[in-house]
């Protein structure tokens, strides 16, 4: 059986560090699948335990020159943000020395050297040498690490670009081969200290990619409080076991998933569902572990713990999601695959037309090909897409939106028809009534409802059930009823206060020998006309009224559905009903297109017609018996519900179990598409435009070219610009298009 496990990954920094660490894990026996997320700086490895473990690839990961910093679940939080605190302090540092240091030299440099009695350019050397050395070590490991594993990567054309800038200046100060013009000092000491600030400004921006992951991650309590032979005490959350009584007091967080089973509390779930209102909890009720008990104090039996609760089961999504790859992703990563070979191929043609055909001397020359060699960075475009999509999934999660993969995100910009089930998607998926009429002057609302509630509160039809919950709201007490007989498919009857009540159909009703009064008559058929099940009551011989009964829209549906069309997407709702509920509730909801009459398994075979129609298909519902429409779809959407979410069934899936998170759900699939293609927009832009710069095409026109140093900052720019443009789909708020 594959195991797929997440991997934290220490050290990448650019595509071309991507494209490494997926070669070597990919040509490891036993590896089924490898893919490798830049902006979250892991790893998704799936693969044949019996063939491969997890040593094994951390020896193929530090063997290709980055740092295996454990399984993603097992990394410790507080341990890895000290690792990061430590690697950002050790950036600062080397960029606040190769600032003091490389400002004053960019000064020095504008004093004619070669005019000077005094040896100013051995002052430079001594200066910048070890300041030099400190600031480019990390650089030059790493591009030597690149070398080694036969990769040509950026970190190879930064120690190129910043190696010709030292060793021309050091040529250039002890007259060897090069005059003392070939002062480069500055260049090389600001060069690396640019390259620093990318990184650095880099990694900063990358960490806040993961905050939402980071948030799930800091929900899970690290004990529990467990009653063992009727004595408190406290464990490693590692060690509950399923069955264990757990207490929970005030202001805790709840251990793990568990079913109550003394005490009631609010608990805040608005971290897991998003919904912001507490939830009064009670014997009986399911809790979720991570939420938090807002009062009162509850004892709760572990029904999953570990792996298997729903926290855990949400990061796992989360984090899988996260490092998945869309196929719009494609095109940069074909890209990054030749560019750098490419972007040399330019550098070394420039240096030698410059210098062989332009005559423009050796100096400028190698300004030219140092600039190109800097600003040519496919760093954009490898952080293009994945920023994107891991705060997009991110912010999703963080709105109960569970979106599986980025796949799913380009697939969701792309759709035209929403297919809905009807059953507990569109509808509560349970019986409600809905409306009660009386026959006559003598019989009011509630004397219907008593007596009909009095008779049925023992049945287990949903009918009965929908009749008798309304009694319970109304809180009419009820009456114990006697001879009750339940006639199959047909009705009840009984004695309440020595009256016969006969419940049930109108058939059954007109069997029994009971008069149906003319209005009664007229008002069941306006009823039927709108798709309610009706329920008619007698009282000895006389029909007293009609309750009617329906599964009745959720609140949120009808302008679910509106911004759905205002979105330019035709909604359609498939169900089992008859032709005459179904379009009672179409219309009830604002759908014009619907089928009815459709048996499970039949609802695969509409969304492929439609797919044959050229149609983009998403299906929403609820997971459980639509399982092989979800899959046909060309994204499924399963509704989930508490602490059954339908992980397996849906491309995505809704915690919520909101309908209005559809249109969300869209609307922030169409966001992250538009940045990645914005994102990518910018980073071919940049090297568009900054590449023929530094190659020096403006220098015959208008005398403009890049120092390398300022190439450097230019380079480390185009990569925060691309993140910064990804973290701002943080800010995305579902937006009401009915307001």
């Amino acid at each position: 059986m594959p195991e797929k496990k997440i991997i934290k990954i220490g050290g990448m920094h650019c595509a071309m560090c991507v494209s490494t660490v997926e070669k070597s894990l990919k040509n490891l026996d036993g590896t089924i699948d490898v893919v490798v997320n830049l902006a979250t700086e892991k790893a998704t490895v799936t693969y044949d335990p019996s063939l491969l473990d997890i040593n094994q690839i951390k020896r193929a990961i530090e063997n290709s020159g980055y740092q295996f910093l454990g399984i993603s679940e097992e990394v410790d939080i507080e341990k890895e943000k000290k690792i990061i605190e430590r690697e950002l302090a050790a950036k600062r540092r080397r960029l606040v020395i190769g600032f003091i240091v490389g400002i004053p030299l960019m000064a020095l440099m504008y004093i004619p050297v070669h005019h000077l009695e005094f040896p100013l350019h051995y002052l430079l050397f001594i200066i910048s040498t070890p300041v030099f050395i400190y600031i480019s070590a990390p650089i030059f490991k790493a591009g030597f690490q690149a070398i080694k594993n036969k990769v040509l990567n950026m970190d190879v054309m930064y120690s190129m670009g910043i190696g010709v800038s030292y060793i021309a200046s050091v040529m250039g100060t002890f007259n060897f081969i090069l005059s003392k013009e070939f002062m480069f000092y500055e260049t090389a000491v600001l060069l690396a200290t640019f390259l620093t600030l990318g990184r650095y400004l880099e990694a900063k921006a990358k960490a806040r990619t993961s905050e939402a992951i980071k948030k799930l991650l800091g929900l899970r309590p690290k004990t529990a409080i467990v009653i063992r032979n009727e004595i408190e005490i406290e464990i490693p959350i590692e060690e509950v076991q399923i069955g264990d009584m757990i207490l929970a007091r005030p202001g805790e967080r709840i251990a793990t998933d568990g079913e109550i089973i003394e005490g009631e509390c609010l608990v805040d779930e608005s971290m897991i569902t998003g919904e912001p209102i507490p939830l009064l909890k009670k014997k009986g009720d399911m809790v979720i572990g991570g939420t938090i008990n807002k009062n009162g104090i509850i004892k709760f039996k572990a029904t999953k713990v570990g792996k298997e609760t729903l926290l855990a089961q949400i990061i796992r999504l989360v984090e899988e999601a996260q490092g998945s790859k869309p196929p719009v992703q494609k095109i940069a990563d074909k890209v990054v695959s030749y560019f750098i070979p490419a972007v040399l191929g330019i550098a070394i043609i420039a240096f030698v037309l410059w210098y062989f055909v332009f005559d423009a001397g050796l100096h400028f020359s190698l300004s030219i090909l140092i600039s190109i060699l800097v600003v040519a960075c496919p760093c954009a475009l490898g952080l293009a897409t994945p920023t994107a999509v891991t705060v997009g999934i991110g912010r999703g999660a963080e709105l109960g939106i569970l979106i599986k993969s980025g796949e799913a995100l380009e697939i969701a910009e792309r759709i035209t028809t929403v297919v809905f089930d009807k059953t507990g998607t569109l509808t509560s998926g349970r019986p409600e009534v809905v409306d009660i009429i009386e026959a006559g002057e003598n019989n009011d609302r509630t004397k219907i409802l008593k007596i009909a509630a009095s008779v049925e509160k023992n049945s287990l039809h949903p009918l009965a059930e929908a009749i008798v919950r309304k009694a319970k709201e109304m809180k009419i007490e009820l009456i114990e009823p006697e001879n009750v007989e339940a006639i199959e498919g047909k009705g009840m009857r009984g004695v309440v206060e020595k009256r016969t009540i006969t419940i049930g159909s109108k058939s059954f009703i007109k069997e029994n020998g009971l008069v149906i009064p003319e209005d009664i008559e007229n008002k069941a058929e306006e009823l039927e006309k709108k798709g309610r099940t009706l329920v008619f009551v007698g009282d000895n011989q006389k029909c007293i009224g009609i309750i009617a009964i329906s599964d009745v829209p959720k609140n949120e549906v009808k302008d679910a559905i509106e911004d759905l069309k205002k979105m330019n997407l035709k909604p359609l709702m498939i169900t089992g009903d008859n032709q005459q509920t179904a379009r009672a509730i179409a219309e009830e909801i604002g759908i014009k297109e619907f089928v009815a009459e459709i048996l499970p398994q039949d609802k695969s075979e509409i969304i492929k017609k439609l797919q044959k129609e050229g149609e983009f298909v998403v299906f929403v519902g609820d997971g459980i018996n639509d399982a092989p429409a979800l899959a046909q779809a060309d994204l499924g959407i399963a509704i989930g519900s508490g602490t059954d979410i339908a992980i397996e069934s849906g491309d995505i899936v809704l915690i919520k179990n909101k309908i209005t998170d559809v249109v969300a759900t869209i609307q922030l699939a169409r966001k992250v598409m538009a940045r990645i293609k914005q994102n990518l927009f910018w980073a071919f832009f940049y090297n568009l435009i900054l590449i023929p710069v530094a190659a020096g095409v403006l220098y015959p026109f208008f005398k403009i070219t890049f120092k390398p140093e300022f190439a450097g900052l230019a380079m480390a720019m185009s990569s925060v610009t691309v993140i910064t443009l990804s973290l701002m789909l943080k800010r995305y708020k579902p937006k009401n298009l009915n307001a």
